[in-house]
């Protein structure tokens, strides 16, 4: 069994752009490193919208690398940097990462939004857009 999480962000302005592309990069680094880690892959949509996909040994795995670290650090400026923020976990049997469509639909049927101090009416109504094919701009760190 493994612990599979994603997120969707999307980043309100560009002039957040700089500080977020920084702060996630720290995050993903820590993302990687952490224990129990599996896969760690992030994605860039169009409308600065960024994805990440990660699987874990285990859901208790996950939130120690939530509540520490860079990740921790950042999860308070998302709130002003980003007006969409929305994740999605679940158990699943193989220690393999869903695909991007599969993770993007995980999104819509069960996942939840994230506060956000300026949502879009996509925020509001809980809409996930559909994700650009073909998949570009990705980058798998583990």
């Amino acid at each position: 069994m493994a612990f599979a999480s994603v997120t969707r962000l999307r980043v309100r302005s560009w002039r957040f752009l700089p500080m977020f592309l920084i702060q996630s990069f720290r995050a993903a680094q820590q993302a990687k490193s952490a224990e129990g880690s599996l896969a760690v892959a992030l994605l860039r949509q169009p409308q600065n919208t960024y994805w990440t996909r990660t699987v874990r040994k285990s859901e208790s795995a996950m939130t120690a690398f939530m509540l520490t670290g860079a990740h921790r650090g950042v999860m308070r400026k998302l709130l002003n940097w980003c007006d969409e923020a929305a994740l999605v976990h679940w158990t699943q049997d193989s220690q393999r990462p869903p695909d991007w469509p599969e993770a993007r639909d995980k999104m819509q049927m069960l996942g939840r939004t994230s506060k956000v101090n300026h949502p879009s009416e996509d925020q509001r109504a809980f809409r996930i857009p559909a994700l650009q094919m073909p998949i570009r701009g990705e980058t798998r760190l583990k």
